[in-house]
């Protein structure tokens, strides 16, 4: 399990005080409103977490259609075939706080075939094997559910790939503040365009 802790202190005002190797740890503060002394935990996800895993997407589904990305995600997507294999293959991942599930994300590490091939750009490491992260969702109230992602992901490899469609802002903006950069732009296994950013440890 992996634990985050908040002192209700925004990261902005410590980050510098804090030597390199101790950033990543905290690195998921996402901004002055998070409560006192809460506690996020991270875990994989069991297949009795699927109905909230399930209600966190269409959550997800209905913040991206109300924010200018209509088409990123089907209105089956992702379908409950594939968390069930995601949960059952040990890359689902939930964030717990106060006892409640507040978000979910796949984490692998090893190769995605939809990131072989880049165009209008390139990876900005050819280090395998790599982390791969997809498929981050919140409640739409807990903050920092994407920088937990992020983190726990670096950690763990050292390297991260993502990607994230044109018209997800808020991804995009959340992936550049934390430290990620842009690549160039990838295509998914039905075609569709997506951008990809990728990470190393050593650039935070």
């Amino acid at each position: 399990m992996y634990l985050y802790t908040i002192r209700g202190l925004a990261w902005s005002r410590f980050e510098k005080s804090f030597p390199q190797s101790a950033r990543l740890a905290v690195r998921y503060i996402l901004s002055e409103q998070v409560e006192r002394n809460s506690i996020m935990n991270i875990r994989k996800s069991t297949l009795q977490d699927l109905p909230q895993i399930l209600n966190l997407y269409k959550i997800a589904r209905e913040f991206m259609k109300n924010n200018g990305n209509p088409n990123q995600w089907e209105d089956r997507y992702p379908e409950v075939s594939t968390v069930e294999n995601d949960i059952k293959t040990g890359i689902s991942y939930v964030c717990v706080e106060n006892g409640g599930i507040v978000g979910t994300f796949v984490f692998f590490t090893g190769e995605d075939p939809t990131y072989r091939v880049i165009e209008n750009g390139e990876w900005h490491s050819d280090r395998e094997p790599y982390g791969v992260i997809h498929r981050v969702a919140s409640n739409g109230v807990t903050k920092g559910v994407t920088r937990a992602a992020f983190s726990y992901g670096l950690e763990r490899s050292g390297y991260v790939r993502i990607d994230t469609h044109e018209d997800n802002k808020p991804m995009q903006g959340a992936l550049k503040k934390f430290g990620f950069r842009e690549c160039g732009v990838i295509h998914l296994e039905r075609g569709a365009e997506r951008i990809a950013f990728d990470c190393r440890k050593e650039w935070l």
